[in-house]
C-alpha cells in the first residue's frame, strides 16, 4: 500500500497535471469505488462544472480540492492516477475517468478495486471518516519528541505497533517504520514508553529524515506503484532493511532478519538493533 511519501509524490504529480481544470463529465465503471454519496449519478452531478483548484493530501489520502466539494480518495493497494487524452486506449482496470473541457481525462485505474472515493462540501471532509479518525502528521510542527513520547504513554504495545497506527502517526506503513527504526538502532519488539529520552529524539529525527528522502526520491516502488506520470520510485534503492532478509546488514554486515510483529512482517538487523 502506498505510504506518506508515495502518495504526497503522487500529489505533487497531479498539481502539475490537473490544477485549473474543469469537469465536463465522469464515467464510473465500478460505481463500489464511491464511498460518498452512494448514489454514483449524484456524484456525478455535483461535480460537472467544478474546477480542480488544488490536490492535497491528509495521511496516505488524496484530497482533489474543486470550487465547492472535496473528493478524498484512497489508493490502497493498486490505486494509480493518470492524465489521458480523448480517445486513447482504456484499460480494462480503469474504473472512474473525469473527463475535462480541455480533451484530457483523469484516469483512476485499480486492478483489485479496493480504492474508495469519498465526496464531501469542501471544510467537511476533516470532520468525518475517513479523516476524522487521523493523527498527527509526521511534518506537523506540533509534531516534536515530546508529542512522540505521549503517543506510547498509557499502553505496553510494541514501538512498531504504535508507529502502524494511523490514529496516532499518520502516513507510516511498514517499510518506513522498518526503516526509521533501522536507522535509529531501535529494535521493533521494544515496548514504546521504555524508549529513553535520548532514542525518542533520535527516532523522531529518522521518522522525519527517512520520509523526507523518499519524498525527494520519488518514494518505493517496491510492488506496483508510480506517479501519476507513470513514473517508479527510487528509494526502494537505499533501502536498509525492508525486503532484505538473508542480506547483509549494509552497516555491519549482519544477516538481516524478519519476523512478524502486531501480524507485519517486520525486517531488522540483530546486531544493529539489539533486543
Amino acid at each position: 500500500m502506498p505510504e506518506l511519501p508515495e502518495v504526497e509524490t503522487v500529489k505533487r504529480t497531479l498539481q502539475k497535471l490537473v490544477i485549473g481544470k474543469t469537469i465536463k463529465d465522469i464515467t464510473v465503471h465500478w460505481g463500489k469505488i464511491i464511498k460518498r454519496p452512494d448514489d454514483v449519478t449524484q456524484f456525478r452531478h455535483l461535480l460537472i462544472g467544478q474546477t480542480i483548484i488544488n490536490v492535497e493530501r491528509r495521511a496516505k489520502f488524496l484530497k482533489l480540492i474543486f470550487n465547492d466539494y472535496v473528493v478524498v480518495s484512497h489508493l490502497r493497494m493498486e490505486g494509480r492516477y493518470g492524465l489521458y487524452k480523448v480517445g486513447e486506449p482504456i484499460t480494462k482496470h480503469t474504473h472512474v475517468i473525469f473527463s475535462f473541457t480541455d480533451g484530457t481525462e483523469l484516469r483512476y485505474q485499480d486492478v483489485r478495486k479496493f480504492g474508495t472515493m469519498h465526496l464531501f462540501l469542501k471544510g467537511e471532509e476533516e470532520f468525518q471518516l475517513p479523516l476524522v479518525q487521523l493523527g498527527i502528521e509526521p511534518f506537523d510542527n506540533l509534531f516534536t519528541p515530546k508529542k512522540l513520547k505521549e503517543l506510547f504513554e498509557g499502553t505496553n504495545r510494541k514501538v512498531k505497533v504504535t508507529l502502524l497506527d494511523q490514529t496516532k502517526l499518520v502516513g507510516l506503513g511498514n517499510i518506513y517504520v522498518d526503516e526509521a527504526l533501522f536507522r535509529s538502532g531501535i529494535y521493533p519488539e521494544r515496548i514504546g514508553k521504555e524508549l529513553t529520552q535520548k532514542e525518542l529524539k533520535k527516532l523522531y529525527q529518522e521518522i522525519k529524515a527517512t520520509l523526507q528522502e523518499a519524498i525527494n526520491m520519488g518514494g518505493s516502488s517496491v510492488k506496483s506503484y508510480v506517479n501519476g506520470q507513470g513514473e517508479m520510485g527510487m528509494f526502494q534503492q537505499t533501502l536498509f532493511v525492508y525486503g532484505r532478509k538473508g542480506e547483509p546488514c549494509k552497516r555491519c554486515g549482519t544477516e538481516i532478519e524478519k519476523t512478524v510483529v502486531g501480524g507485519r512482517g517486520t525486517h531488522f538487523c540483530p546486531k544493529c538493533q539489539k533486543k
